[in-house]
């Protein structure tokens, strides 16, 4: 995968967006483009009018490049001192601080360490890479103030369908394994499940696991999300597992293309989330995020009954 550098201007930045989702006050990114390829990433639609792609001379959703700015951690410091009203932090909210060409400047260590050097701020991690366990020496020294999370996407079964959709992303069970280590080392966690993609993650009994593995690991807070249909990650996503062999699950995502279906995968991942929640953990901790454009009528108020543990999103 080629790797781009690009200079940003921001540093640690508040986030409207993500305190209305419960996950963080601010946000620090590390780069536009995340190199773990994730074919169904809605990153690109959101951010597809940032100047830097038209200089660089590249598509926001071309898959087979990164873009990295290792100048980020001296912006990350500067804020992390200056800023009077401190809070949770997100690292990070749109690319992944751990993902190979983040690795190669050691950014999330060293914005870990920007943060958690002031006093008043706390962060929440988000990775797809289990190399952040080389780093739970440097949460240990802060351990009341970091959220460590690994997004598990699909039962250990799935690890070879997700191979294909997740190419450069650590397995399912290497981020189970390392978040088995942070418990053990008795750090803070949370569960992120998203997305819960049809075919592959949103059976009954493909969410009891997920849900089990969350609660074993001590889940503070579980957040869950359907695949966010903007862009053209469903196509891609289909593609891809079609290429690999994957046939159904091809299909799967294929079908969740028509509104209708989409709304009803939706409402049923709502429903069985909510199941296995209330028998194996705690209804409170649950957080589906869910942004109700696109949900057919009927749907709507049927998750309008019962909306234990969602939280509606504009």
């Amino acid at each position: 995968m080629k790797m781009y550098t690009y200079k940003m201007k921001t540093g640690i930045k508040p986030s409207r967006e993500f305190a209305k989702k419960g996950l963080a006050s601010h946000a620090v990114n590390i780069g536009l483009k995340c190199g773990h390829g994730c074919t169904y990433c809605s990153t690109a639609a959101m951010i597809r009018a940032h100047g830097a792609f038209k200089e660089l001379g590249v598509s926001p959703f071309d898959n087979t490049y990164s873009i990295v700015d290792p100048t980020t951690p001296e912006r990350v410091a500067h804020d992390a001192h200056y800023i009077r009203k401190r809070g949770l932090v997100q690292l990070c909210t749109i690319v992944d601080a751990w993902s190979p060409e983040a690795q190669q400047f050691n950014l999330g260590r060293k914005c870990l360490e920007a943060i958690l050097s002031e006093p008043g701020w706390t962060v929440r991690i988000l990775t797809k890479n289990a190399i952040l366990a080389k780093d739970f020496d440097l949460i240990e020294k802060y351990r009341g103030r970091v959220l460590v999370g690994l997004s598990i996407t699909a039962t250990p079964d799935k690890r070879d369908v997700m191979s294909v959709i997740e190419p450069y992303a650590s397995s399912i069970p290497d981020r189970i394994a390392a978040l088995r280590d942070a418990r053990t080392r008795g750090l803070r966690t949370y569960g992120m499940l998203c997305p819960l993609l049809p075919g592959i993650a949103d059976s009954p009994n493909q969410i009891d696991e997920l849900i089990k593995i969350a609660t074993e690991f001590g889940s503070e807070e579980i957040f869950a999300e359907a695949v966010n249909p903007r862009g053209r990650g469903l196509i891609l996503t289909q593609q891809a597992l079609k290429d690999g062999g994957f046939n159904a699950e091809s299909a799967a995502i294929a079908s969740i293309r028509v509104r209708a279906v989409w709304s009803e995968y939706v409402t049923n991942l709502i429903k069985n989330l909510q199941r296995s929640v209330r028998t194996h953990s705690d209804i409170k901790k649950l957080k589906f995020l869910l942004y109700p454009k696109g949900l057919e009528k009927h749907d709507l108020e049927e998750i309008k009954q019962d909306d234990g543990g969602v939280v509606w999103l504009q």
